[in-house]
């Protein structure tokens, strides 16, 4: 993970590990919570605050009642 940290490319680090396609170190990239949040942060609309969402009781009490 702290390879990905630090930019290397997932190809590079994929031969490292002896991976035979890339696909499987590609899984490590998904599972990193960091690296998502990091990504989610640039992309967001200007008029939003950053950070996560945080739904209401209300909305939590009809999703628990389905």
């Amino acid at each position: 993970m702290r390879l990905l940290e630090a930019g290397v490319d997932p190809t590079v680090i994929a031969l490292w590990l002896g991976h035979e396609h890339v696909d499987t170190t590609t899984i490590y990239l998904h599972a990193h919570l960091g690296i998502k949040e990091q990504a989610l942060a640039r992309v967001r609309m200007p008029s939003t605050q950053p950070g996560r969402y945080r739904p209401s009781d209300t909305l939590l009490a009809f999703l628990e009642s389905l």
